[in-house]
């Protein structure tokens, strides 16, 4: 079992969806460099304050690391266009609790480029006061960006946070990762407290009508690429 994961096993720097090339970064966006469009999914944005609120302590520090690595992210690619796919914050009045420092930082990556929000469940009802629009979905040539995947061709969509584990060299190993089957993808959380579903739940077999899809999970320098029958 461990011998036929490691063969499976590949470094990969580019996802094919719907005959599109897009660069994966270890981050977990997707880097559409034809259209210098950058896409990262599943921000939820003071999720530590939320669940403050219910009593529940966490370290208030997850949307200073989100947004660094956000930034890091657009540092490396320079894109023209950001799509932010949904559940960018963890609940309805979460921008509300934004610090001035982060919406500061908001403000300074959104500058000199188009910024979309795309509505998530968590953040039906987006703020139009930090800068960017706001749409349900975005539609450019063959490609979809919206939250809540359908298993449509050509959809790429977040909501999921798709997670894998394997076993190699005789350990374990579990990862955030994307999910493509090459016609459509589910992009991994990007926040730093979101949680992750496991590829194999029912919800994935939901979108990706065989087991042919890859888990292409985020390692410590590269992509690996491995069929999702393959993982547990």
């Amino acid at each position: 079992m461990t011998e036929q994961v490691l063969i499976s096993i590949t470094s990969t720097f580019a996802l094919d969806i719907a005959g599109v090339s897009f660069h994966t970064d270890l981050s977990g966006a997707l880097f559409w460099e034809e259209q210098r469009l950058l896409v990262v999914s599943d921000l939820h944005l003071e999720k530590g304050s939320s669940f403050a609120t219910r009593g529940v302590l966490l370290p208030p520090y997850d949307t200073v690391a989100t947004l660094g690595r956000l930034a890091a992210v657009i540092s490396r690619h320079n894109p023209r266009i950001v799509i932010a796919l949904g559940d960018s914050f963890h609940d309805r009045t979460a921008h509300e609790r934004l610090s001035a420092d982060d919406r500061e930082s908001v403000a300074a990556l959104q500058s000199g480029r188009d910024w979309i929000w795309i509505s998530g469940n968590h953040d039906p009802e987006l703020p139009r006061d930090l800068g960017g629009t706001v749409a349900d979905e975005v539609a450019i040539g063959p490609i979809t960006f919206r939250h809540e995947p359908s298993g449509a061709h050509g959809e790429i969509a977040g909501h999921l946070h798709p997670k894998a584990r394997v076993s190699a060299r005789g350990r374990s190993m579990e990862r955030r990762c994307f999910a493509s089957d090459g016609l459509r993808a589910v992009m991994p959380a990007f926040g730093a407290y979101a949680g992750g579903l496991s590829i194999r739940d029912a919800a994935f077999a939901r979108i990706f009508p065989t087991n042919g899809f890859v888990a292409h999970l985020l390692g410590d320098r590269r992509v690996h690429a491995i069929a999702a029958a393959r993982c547990y």
